[in-house]
């Protein structure tokens, strides 16, 4: 899968007690909030504001769901780790997205995830608008 981007998004994040277990290794489904917070300020530094466009404060009203999501968890992480979410557009479709996002500790590749993206409007598919669509594409 080769990015369309030349370089991936990056979103630092720290690892808490409580995205963790009983043993300090984080908790498998903590990942999916750090890969949502590492795509909405992908979007956020592509100046797609979710909330204004939810909102409807923005030309067109629509949202985000996935649709899909394949991940594989690598290596663990553990509590007081530093993280670095990439984020990278693979494909932009007529309503959806695919992205690659790897969590990673330093150099070291801890998750690998691809995650397809639909757009939707009160629960239905919708078109992404051509503007955003051609902001993500870069």
């Amino acid at each position: 899968m080769k990015p369309m981007t030349p370089s991936p998004h990056t979103f630092p994040i720290r690892v808490y007690y409580e995205d963790t277990d009983f043993s300090g290794v984080v908790y498998h489904a903590s990942y999916l909030r750090f890969m949502e917070r590492g795509r909405t300020e992908m979007l956020r530094s592509s100046g797609v504001d979710q909330g204004a466009v939810l909102a409807g404060e923005a030309a067109e009203r629509f949202g985000f769901a996935v649709r899909a999501m394949s991940i594989d968890f690598l290596k663990p992480a553990r509590m007081d780790d530093l993280l670095t979410i990439e984020t990278d557009v693979i494909e932009i479709g007529g309503a959806s997205m695919e992205l690659a996002q790897r969590v990673k500790r330093g150099d070291e590749l801890l998750i690998a995830a691809t995650v397809r993206i639909a757009c939707v409007v009160d629960g239905r598919p919708c078109r992404l608008p051509a503007q955003i669509r051609a902001t993500l594409a870069g």
